[in-house]
């Protein structure tokens, strides 16, 4: 696959013969001749700038969480001292410097790429008819699409899923415990794999963004990714719980509508 090519990849709906949709990428930007909109008509994209401002708040509350808890968990329950936090990061370590002095394995990448967008279409109730990728690109046809599709490659780390995934299967039949401090590795590095493309490639003018709203796009892939950081560090740091996690998130939000109503009172008074 070409950088040119790359920059290109999306997830788009086109019209077929059978009635199916493809996802593939802009290989060129067609004339289109758009009808008139009834003026009553709000366009989508703008429902979801206004739904990604609104999201704002929540991106700041959890961000103050997450970071919060893992200082904690950093200083007072010594999570740097841990196995998992050790093979994680060499892992991780060890994926960064081969992104950055070997060749970048594209085509793994578009597989992992195109085998999201097919999975969440069948998460969606959706159909795949075809599944495509060589070095020039890739692309699925399906019968569905939706920002989740569409965004799912962003946020959700495959091959770290399916290691777990596998580990877990092993597991019911072998004694995989000695093998953890491999498995903390392999997250890590799959991870990271995923950490770094997605950095690597929004920039690019990625059709699947601005398909759906660049600003919506950007807001709903950090939410996601946070959140699943947020999970990874409860499972890896056995002091800190879902409940206190909760707890911490509630207190936040607390705070923050506090600050919303002094916000508005400040105002009333001054008026």
């Amino acid at each position: 696959m070409t950088l040119a090519a790359t920059n290109r990849r999306s997830t788009n709906k086109k019209r077929r013969p059978d009635g199916g949709r493809k996802v593939v990428r802009n290989v060129a930007r067609a004339t289109r001749f758009i009808p008139a909109s009834n003026p009553f008509t709000v366009p989508t994209r703008w429902v979801k700038f206004v739904f990604a401002i609104f999201l704002l708040p929540v991106c700041a509350i959890l961000s103050q969480t997450f970071f919060t808890i893992f200082a904690r968990a950093t200083v007072m329950h010594r999570l740097w001292a841990g196995e998992e936090f050790w093979f994680f990061s060499l892992g991780a370590v060890l994926w960064l410097i081969a992104f950055l002095g070997l060749p970048r394995p594209i085509v793994l990448y578009v597989f992992g790429h195109e085998l999201t967008h097919a999975l969440w279409v069948l998460l969606m109730g959706g159909r795949v008819s075809r599944f495509r990728v060589s070095r020039d690109g890739g692309h699925v046809v399906t019968d569905r699409n939706n920002f989740w599709i569409a965004l799912a490659p962003y946020f959700f780390p495959l091959y770290s899923i399916l290691a777990i995934a596998i580990y877990g299967l092993l597991s019911l039949s072998l004694n995989m415990q000695p093998y953890g401090r491999l498995l903390y590795a392999i997250i890590g590095a799959t991870w990271a794999f995923h950490f770094t493309f997605t950095c690597w490639m929004i920039p690019k003018n990625q059709t699947d963004l601005s398909d759906q709203g660049t600003f919506f796009s950007l807001v709903v892939i950090y939410l996601m990714n946070l959140l699943l950081l947020s999970v990874m560090l409860i499972l890896a740091s056995p002091q800190i719980t879902f409940a206190a996690f909760g707890a911490d998130l509630l207190t936040n939000l607390s705070n923050f509508s506090q600050w919303i109503v002094d916000l508005f009172q400040g105002y009333a008074r001054n008026r």
